[in-house]
């Protein structure tokens, strides 16, 4: 594959040299790149491929870095970090020390503004909006924010603020469930006329000619087109202008003799905030990803002729699936039972339930704040509700845990997945804080699977439990490989378990760092040193007896945890402090996520990052059990 344009851009100015034609030229040669990129790296494909002439006609439009151009979520910006002095780190992308998948304020001054999370972009613009009308040196503010995410509470939070600021503000809404392809024809001729010699004309009455300029049947795909984004039936893109904003569109986003006029019009002529409706085809030009279910939006490495993935074969099920089959299974026996997702069906194994009972499952969008209290909703009514939300994801939606589900006590099932650290998606996707921001609330039960059988006990348990609210957290990838049950046991609400009988220091573990814990007590015993390793299972309520009997019986006592500070460790801390048993020399040390946030690797070097391998439980050990030497020594003398 040969790129010449491409290979003359050394930054986005670079673009204000070329002509249109030569603009068309480096999309194409851009897009192949993309592709020969991701295939080696694994990443967001689809979605970087639907936006590959946006991203040239913005950069050749608008003057990056002072013009502040964000991404939305930030998976469609792989064409961007190309085109941004970042071409040559592209094959390291999403690894250890390498480029971020997403935009990241400190890897580059042409990402103005960081994203992982979905429906942030326009808020972002709008503060930059206001940051320039107040004397900062920036630009103009474009947010890119996809069909997807413009469904999420935030995103009309925030353009129901910015239409009623009136400041000048382009965003684009990038639409890839419904494509339009007018032919050149009348509509290039039109839109060539909206920019050079003619006159400044209202954006009214270029939205108005986009239309008029389409032959009958393009004419009415596009009215469907704005119907299906607007709701609105006549001719103008009603919802958008109410909200304060002049709109243009329906434009085809892959065809630069629309976006190139459209955007230096914008530019040139808009002095209030803009919405551009823009559709595009997610995996746009390379065929096994525009044939796909999903479009290739997450892919593993691929063979570019074919398109197969190399993913390797797992040893074990995966966790979502082990959930999605549970619940699914859960599901023929009790029609109560119900699920609830966040535009994530695939990615929390709902849509297994979801073929088997379609009318059970429910996909509310990119809306955790909805999905939370749609769920306590549900639970009020007397369904069972399963609320399937990465952690990551369900912190978006926290106020609503509070005030809707807890303090009403419903029973509402959180099922908590990509629990820890995450490996390619790095610090925006780490399931870091559940633990504690779940456990301190009151009437609360959490729980945490040390593997995928216990992920099953686990769903049993939350089936059973209704008396309030209740949530099970389990990792992203594969399980461990331990035998399955026929059908998970309801647990005993707030009791653990022993895994290993010791007499020196104890293990207590929560959640899927078991494994590890034993096999730093096999470390600790090839040294003579017998380790008790226990699985506490709960957070909340803490199995206390457990507790007490491991504290009274060991010298030392180690907490380990995929979560950061405040969570578990936190707690057992409050009942050794309270109970007495810190008074008689016993060692404790909590190992939890560190105060920091770790970039993205392999999970097994992240967690080595941050200090939780099974290495680092068997030095901790020693170390604790010789402070506890120590004090006992100075306490008898």
């Amino acid at each position: 594959m040969t790129t010449p344009t491409l290979d003359c851009v050394n930054s986005p100015a670079d673009l204000k040299g070329m002509s249109d034609q030569e603009l068309e030229t480096l999309a194409h040669e851009l897009r192949e790149d993309v592709i020969s990129i991701v295939s080696e790296t694994g990443g967001h494909l689809g979605s970087s491929l639907g936006v590959v002439e946006l991203t040239v006609a913005l950069h050749a439009v608008f003057s990056a870095p002072f013009d502040k151009i964000i991404w939305d979520v930030g998976h469609q910006c792989y064409p961007h970090k190309v085109l941004t002095e970042r071409r040559a780190k592209m094959r390291t992308l999403r690894q250890k020390g390498g480029l971020s998948g997403f935009t990241k304020r400190s890897e580059s001054i042409y990402d103005p503004f960081g994203a992982a999370h979905s429906s942030t972009s326009i808020s972002a613009a709008l503060g930059f909006a206001v940051g320039r009308d107040l004397g900062q040196p920036t630009g103009d503010a474009i947010a890119v924010i996809g069909d997807g995410s413009i469904s999420a509470g935030m995103a009309y939070e925030a353009m129901n603020n910015a239409g009623a600021q009136g400041r000048r503000l382009i965003v684009i809404l990038n639409d890839n469930e419904m494509s339009i392809d007018p032919p050149v024809g009348a509509m290039s001729s039109y839109l060539s006329g909206l920019y050079g010699h003619s006159p400044l004309v209202a954006l009214k009455d270029i939205a108005e000619g986009l239309e008029s300029a389409m032959p009958g049947p393009i004419r009415e795909g596009a009215r469907r087109a704005r119907q299906m984004v607007t709701g609105a039936a006549g001719t103008g893109g009603t919802l958008f202008e109410e909200l304060g904003f002049s709109y243009i569109g329906p434009i085809d986003g892959h065809d630069m003799t629309q976006l190139l006029p459209v955007l230096r019009s914008v530019k040139t002529r808009s002095t209030g905030p803009v919405l551009i409706h823009c559709c595009t085809v997610k995996g746009k030009g390379y065929a096994p990803a525009e044939n796909a279910d999903d479009k290739y939006h997450g892919v593993a490495k691929f063979d570019i002729e074919s398109g197969a993935q190399q993913k390797s074969k797992p040893n074990a099920p995966s966790y979502t699936s082990v959930f999605g089959n549970t619940l699914t299974k859960a599901a023929e026996d009790d029609p109560r039972i119900v699920a609830v997702t966040a535009a994530m069906p695939s990615g929390t194994g709902t849509n297994m339930m979801a073929k088997r009972f379609p009318d059970r499952v429910f996909d509310v969008g990119m809306a955790e704040q909805h999905a939370v209290t749609f769920a306590a909703g549900l639970a009020a009514s007397g369904l069972k509700p399963f609320c399937a939300i990465y952690s990551t994801f369900l912190q978006r939606g926290y106020d609503q845990v509070v005030h809707d589900v807890a303090l009403q006590n419903l029973p509402v099932r959180f099922a908590v997945d990509r629990a820890g650290l995450v490996g390619a998606d790095g610090a925006t996707h780490a399931g870091a804080y559940d633990i504690a921001y779940l456990s301190n609330l009151p009437g609360f039960t959490v729980m945490a699977a040390a593997d995928e059988a216990e992920l099953m006990h686990m769903v049993a348990t939350a089936i059973a439990h209704d008396t309030g609210p209740i949530a099970f957290r389990y990792p992203r990838g594969e399980g461990v490989g331990v035998d399955l049950p026929e059908k998970g046991e309801v647990l005993e609400i707030g009791k653990g378990r022993v895994v290993r009988e010791g007499d020196q220091v104890a293990l207590l573990s929560l959640g899927a760092h078991l494994k590890e814990c034993l096999e730093a007590a096999e470390m600790l015993g090839a040294q003579g040193i017998e380790a008790t390793v226990a699985d506490a299972r709960f957070a909340k309520p803490l199995d206390t007896d457990l507790i007490d009997t491991l504290a009274q019986t060991h010298k030392a006592l180690i907490t380990v945890e995929e979560g950061a500070s405040g969570g578990f460790g936190a707690h057992v801390l409050h009942q050794l402090a309270n109970s007495g048993a810190l008074d008689n020399g016993l060692a404790v040390r909590t190992l939890n996520l560190p105060d920091m946030n770790i970039d993205q690797a392999s999970p097994a070097d992240m967690y080595a990052a941050a200090g939780l391998g099974a290495e680092n439980i068997y030095n901790t050990a020693l170390k604790a059990l010789g402070t506890s030497l120590k004090v006992i020594a100075r306490l008898k003398a």
